[in-house]
Parts: structure tokens; sequence; C-alpha cells
């Protein structure tokens, strides 16, 4: 039996930047310079495997044979025959999963769809799958394929534990093209978070304490995956160094083999000397740090309790000494932020030598504790009951209120923040203090001043409509209530 496994593009942002508006205006060589780059991006730094659809397609069943279709680089296999079909739905692609979902359908294949929408709002998604799946699937997939093979699928698969990491399950890359990726070299050592920022939903999904994979299965995969594909290691783990003790052992095992890596940490790993040596000896040439905001006043209004304002510049300094590249990820529109916010960030970048900062704007994911909050204050710029109105960008769209900050204001501040920072002398000095990886510095930096440019254009455009059709949002406070009309161009969806 075949089954074919799906994974959605988004609209925008690293799969293809791109307007979230669609035809905004612009002259015949910007259309050709942006077509140009989106590709250019694409198949650059950013692309990495579908980490969900890779645990997938090795789940091994007598009889079935699984296939990926990536759909930043494939056609849709329509006119092939499948047995099955299954597609990740996340909320912000989530109209996209469903027209593929119809497409199949229509042509006799059964689907079953998956993921963190489905997990989180599977009423929304019964009768656009013959099936579906609730919560972490590498088991449930096995227990849906026998289904399969006896004719017996029924209509939804949720189990009332959580997977037992422990078990081993290796990760095979049969179903990839490797060449399409930067890397195909995925590891996950844990699940779960032990935070719980209000913005969030991997607490949510994959529960509020760390499970960790055995060391061994860990390190042996690395031994593996080393024989196809000699290029970076990408430790896909939400908090690489959650649990000390653990990170430690784990990356002093990798040390003789030689690898780099990246990988996702909190800033207390300034503060933890022996993680911070293992890695470094380990290989990490890089980490993203989720620092959000640079005060307490700001984290502590979204639950971010981590990060201490007193001793962000020491930890980040501290990180890049040991020779691993900081990628800051901070979020402009917090509870806390003011209109001096900006200048805040710019200086604590100019600070620590952050060598790629990424301001994001924040995002009320439906299914976190910020969507509700800001759903009950009146805060959201689409309906609450619409969650297809939200959607993926690269900052290029506003879609809750801020609480402190006009709108009008916000925008302007917001583009003016990344046209300052990400310049074309801004991305060789990053270069050239980089502690590593010099190259990707580079590469990183020249690509967000186009995606940073785009931002602004689409904003820009946003902030026209709404002078258009809800002139009320631009002297909002944080008394009003009104809740837009997603029928209002300001909201008209692209999917492309």
């Amino acid at each position: 039996m075949k089954v074919l496994l799906v994974f959605t593009r988004s609209a925008s942002g690293v799969d293809g930047p791109r307007s979230v508006f669609g035809n905004v205006p612009t002259n015949l060589f910007v259309k050709l310079k942006d077509s140009i780059l989106q590709n250019l991006i694409k198949r650059a730094q950013f692309a990495v495997p579908p980490t969900a659809l890779m645990v997938l397609s090795s789940v091994q069943v007598e009889g079935v044979e699984q296939h990926i279709c990536d759909m930043r680089f494939d056609d849709l296999p329509l006119d092939a025959h499948w047995d099955l079909v299954g597609i990740t739905v996340h909320t912000g692609l989530a109209k996209t999963a469903f027209e593929v979902a119809r497409l199949f359908r229509e042509r006799g294949a059964k689907v079953v769809l998956g993921g963190p929408h489905v997990t989180l709002f599977p009423d929304s998604c019964v009768g656009e799958a013959d099936s579906l799946v609730l919560g972490e699937a590498e088991d449930l997939w096995k227990e849906l394929l026998e289904d399969l093979k006896r004719g017996t699928l029924k209509a939804r698969y949720e189990s009332d534990t959580l997977p037992d990491l422990s078990v081993y399950r290796p990760i095979s890359k049969h179903a990839l093209k490797i060449k399409n990726y930067f890397t195909t070299n995925l590891i996950q050592t844990s699940r779960g978070c032990p935070y719980r920022c209000d913005f969030c939903n991997v607490y949510v999904m994959n529960g509020n304490r760390s499970r960790h994979r055995p060391i061994a299965h860990v390190v042996e995969e690395v031994e593996r995956f080393l024989k196809d594909d000699q290029r970076v290691f990408f430790f896909v783990d939400d908090t690489i160094n959650a649990d000390r003790a653990y990170a430690t052992e784990l990356f002093t095992k990798l040390i003789p083999y030689k690898i780099q890596w990246v990988g996702q940490a909190t800033t207390l790993l300034g503060q933890q000397p022996e993680v911070l040596e293992a890695f470094a000896k380990s290989g990490c040439k890089g980490l993203l740090l989720g620092i959000e905001g640079v005060s307490n006043t700001t984290n502590h209004a979204h639950r971010k309790f981590q990060n201490k304002e007193t001793a962000l510049v020491k930890n980040i300094k501290a990180i890049r000494e040991a020779g691993i590249c900081v990628y800051g990820s901070f979020i402009y529109g917090l509870d806390g932020d003011t209109l001096e916010t900006p200048k805040l960030l710019y200086d604590f970048i100019e600070e620590t030598g952050i060598d790629v900062p990424g301001i994001n704007i924040l995002r009320p994911i439906p299914g976190t504790a910020l969507f509700e909050r800001l759903a009950s204050e009146g805060r959201l710029m689409f309906p609450k009951e619409d969650i297809y109105a939200f959607r993926y960008s690269w900052g290029q769209e506003l879609l809750c209120k801020p609480k402190q900050i006009p709108v009008e204001d916000f925008i302007e501040s917001y583009c003016d923040l990344t046209e300052r920072l990400f310049t074309f002398k801004n991305a060789i000095k990053r270069t050239v203090n980089a502690p590593s990886i010099q190259k990707a510095i580079l590469m990183f930096n020249l690509a967000y001043i186009q995606m940073y440019g785009l931002s602004r254009r689409d904003l820009r455009q946003q902030l026209l409509r709404l002078k258009q059709t809800h002139s009320d949002y631009l002297n909002f406070s944080s008394s009003t209530s009104a809740t837009a009309d997603l029928s209002s161009p300001v909201h008209s969806s692209v999917n492309s």
C-alpha cells in the first residue's frame, strides 16, 4: 500500500518571502528582485525537512511504503494512486491543508489530518478528512497504518498518554530528497517545556516537563546520520539546555564525532559553564535564544520568568565568548512595551554583539493563553471565532492591538527599527565580528535585509487599509473592544 505524507508551505516567511496582501503595487524591478530572492532564500540556509513527517515516515509496517511531498519544492502528485494521504496541519496553514485534502479526496484517496491544529481544534477538522490524529503521533501512526491494511480505518486516533521516548524508534531519511535541504541532520533529544510563556503552545502540545530520549539512542542516531549527510546538525529541541545534567552528558559524548551543530537554548546557558563547555567542545556553532523582551516588566507580563534582565547581557556575551554565535529572537508589541522599546532593543543588540537579530511582532496564536486573554480584552484584529484569519508571516501583519502603543505609531516604530538594524553595513559588521560560521551569519543578515524590507512594505499596506476601513483601530486604547470584520481587505487571506 502507498502512503503519501504532505507538508504544506506558508504564504510567506522562510518558505519564500512574498506579500501577504497579494498584488501590492510595485514596479517591475522590485517584482523581479522579489521573485529571485524568494527562491534563493527558500533554498539557502532556511530549508530543513519537516521533523514530524521524518518521524512518521520512519514507522515501519509490513506492506506499506511511505513517501513525502514537501510543497516547498514538490508539486502535488495528484495523478498517482495513493491508498492514504496524511497532512500536517498548522493553524496558520489550515486553509491550505484542507484544500489539499479536498483535492486528494476528490480523486478517491483516503485522507488523515494531524498536527497542532488538529490536536487543539479537532472539531474544526471534522468533515475535512476521513480520519484525524490528535497529539504526538508516532505510536498512533503505527496503529492507523495497521488499520488501513485491514480496511478498518477509524475516524479518530487519540491517546491518553504521551509517547514514551525511552522506546527505540530509529529515524530514517529514506523518504527525503536530501539535496533539497540545507541539512537533513535534524535531531530531537526531548519534548515538552518546563516554562509556560503565554504566547507559546509548546507546553500545551507536548507537556510542561521535558521528556528525554536515552542518550545512547541520540548518539547512535548522530553516527548513523553522518553516513549519508555530513553537513551541520540541527538539534530541534525548544530548550536544549533545559536539563543541565542530560545536556552535559550528551554533548560530552558527541565530542569525538567532530560534528558542527546548531540549536535552541535559553539565555541561562551563560550561567551554566559545564553545559556551555560541552556545547563548545562538541561543535556547537550557533544557538537561537528566545530573549523576547529586555526588561523583567515586559517578560513577566507574558509569564516568561527565566530571563533576568540583570543577567541577559552577561549571559549572551559568555555564550559568544565560547565561540558560539547567537541568533537573538525578540518580540516587539509585548504588553510592557512602549515607544521607548525600539531604542532599548537596538542598544541591547549593539551592546551584546548579537550575530543575527530577529525582531518579531507579537502573534496571538490560537490555542495559547495569550490568544484567549487578548480576545477577552478586545485586542484581536480578527474575530476570535475565525481562527483561520490567523496566518504566518515574517513580521508582515499586525494581528493584535498593542497595549500601550497606538497602532499607527507601532507600525512606524517597528519599521524604523528594522530599517535601522538590517543594512548592508550592519551585515558586514556582524559577519566580521561573528565568533564562528561567518558565511552563515552573512547569509542570514543579507537575507533579512530583503525579508524585513518586505515586512515594512506589507505593514504599511496594512496601515493604509486600516485607515480606509478601520480608522477606529488607529486610536486604540486598552478599553477598546471592537473586532474587525474578516471580510474587509485588511484580512483578505492569501495562500499561494
